[in-house]
């Protein structure tokens, strides 16, 4: 799309509440701040649009909280976002993924794909883990039989079927990018999610925000460097 530089892969992550958002989750592991902050605006605006959450809290994913934290690419992405009219509410650690923290979680592509990848082998392995233990006593497997319910729901949460794939946001049109091994239920959810991001208009109202943000989504080299010389001065003091 014109105003976008890069697209990217926004992933589902389950939450206590519903779930979370991650962009980039693959489809670009060399970044630029601008780049960032366009898939926060990008996913600010799938998540209005088309997941219908009111003022999105939009977080960029890094090693702590504080404004101090991060690398040269996290701090100038937060010294862009900090600009644009989003619901922005600064640096967030991987586990906020989970704890509802941000709606939308904002990395590079490198980033989000070693997190989507972990977040994969830990959920497969507690299943595992957990046959494991079932089977070792009677008492475990009727304890199951009684929670056997609650399971389910848990398991259906975590299994990524029920979202059917990952949106690609930024292009002219509509994709949802699928698992090689997608099962018939994938497929069906990934179709009834391509229909409801066209219904929505999403690449309307995102050409809008695009517009409405374009002057805070550039930044002089000088501004930059100005705010990066401020936060050495208070890690100082």
């Amino acid at each position: 799309m014109e105003g976008v530089d890069r697209p990217a892969i926004v992933t589902f992550h389950p939450t206590v509440k519903d779930f979370s958002l991650l962009l980039d989750a693959g489809g670009n592991v060399d970044c630029k701040p601008s780049h960032l902050a366009q898939f926060g605006v990008m996913g600010s605006v799938f998540a209005r649009r088309v997941l219908k959450k009111d003022e999105p809290r939009v977080g960029i994913l890094s090693n702590g909280s504080e404004e101090s934290k991060g690398n040269e690419l996290t701090r100038e992405t937060h010294l862009i976002m900090k600009r644009c009219g989003l619901n922005y509410i600064g640096f967030v650690e991987g586990r906020d993924i989970y704890n509802g923290t941000a709606d939308v979680v904002v990395c590079d592509g490198f980033v989000g794909n070693v997190g989507l990848k972990m977040s994969e082998g830990i959920a497969d392995v507690l299943g595992r883990i957990f046959q494991e233990e079932i089977r070792k006593s009677l008492r475990a497997r009727l304890g199951f039989l009684l929670l056997k319910r609650a399971f389910k729901a848990v398991a259906k949460r975590v299994d990524y079927s029920e979202y059917g794939g990952a949106p690609l946001l930024g292009i002219n049109g509509t994709c949802v990018i699928c698992h090689g091994s997608s099962s018939a239920k994938a497929i069906t959810n990934a179709i009834v999610l391509a229909k409801n991001l066209a219904d929505s208009q999403f690449n309307r109202f995102l050409m809008e925000d695009l517009v409405k943000n374009q002057e805070s989504l550039k930044l002089s080299q000088r501004q930059v460097m100005r705010f990066l010389d401020q936060l050495k001065e208070k890690i100082i003091h």
